[in-house]
């Protein structure tokens, strides 16, 4: 049953979409379905396989881990973010596709300052779909509640000094390549977290094995309401 849905999402969504299909077949072996059916309860698993990915809250949006082979990076602790930014910059329509649907790009480095103090968002998309702007942080290490504290500063910005009538609540997500799920649970206030995301990237496309463990391991938290 699992397989005849997967199948009907991946035939609805090329159709919408217009994928290539090198495309197609590199959204099947990255595991989009099951990637996009994490956030899912058993009747949005129905309509995945039915109408596709429909965006209408930020959970919709985000997934995790994101497939990133397409930059062609090594996985090397000598990686900094300057070298991941300007590789996304790079293979910026790939990684809108990874993105998914309604993702328009707006800037990198994005410079605010504050009382003559200087802080720089890597990367800023407006979501077309949810109607806000989304603040990304590149990270090459494990997310720290410093990593976090700093995005809540960029989101906090946003909704007070660039968003306009008609815009939602600015989100952040914070792209690592590991996290642990009781600091982002323990660092974010009440609510807070359905504004701010962190999500691992992957340099290389795992193996079906490995990536359904990660998405069991996903699943498991999710269903526990995450660490105690």
């Amino acid at each position: 049953m699992e397989k005849a849905q997967a199948r009907a999402f991946y035939e609805i969504e090329a159709i919408q979409n217009g994928w290539s299909a090198r495309q197609l077949e590199r959204q099947i072996n990255s595991l989009l379905y099951e990637r996009l059916a994490l956030s899912r309860d058993k009747k949005g698993l129905l309509r995945l396989a039915q109408t596709g990915q429909q965006v209408q809250k930020p959970a919709d949006v985000f997934k995790d881990p994101l497939i990133m082979e397409f930059l062609g990076l090594p996985e090397s602790h000598k990686l900094v973010e300057t070298d991941l930014e300007h590789a996304l910059i790079r293979n910026l329509q790939a990684f809108l596709l990874e993105l998914g649907k309604g993702f328009a790009f707006v800037a990198r480095q994005r410079r605010i300052t504050l009382d003559g103090d200087h802080f720089y968002i890597d990367l800023v998309f407006y979501h077309t779909i949810l109607k806000c702007y989304v603040l990304i942080d590149l990270k090459v290490g494990k997310l720290t509640h410093q990593d976090i504290g700093q995005m809540q500063l960029y989101v906090n910005y946003y909704d007070r000094r660039q968003r306009s009538t008609g815009d939602n609540p600015a989100l952040g997500l914070i792209l690592c390549t590991d996290k642990n799920e009781a600091v982002v649970k323990y660092t974010l206030a009440e609510g807070e977290g359905k504004k701010i995301f962190a999500s691992r990237y992957k340099l290389h496309v795992p193996t079906e094995a490995q990536l359904a463990t990660e998405i069991r391991r996903e699943l498991k938290m999710l269903r526990s309401g995450g660490p105690p």
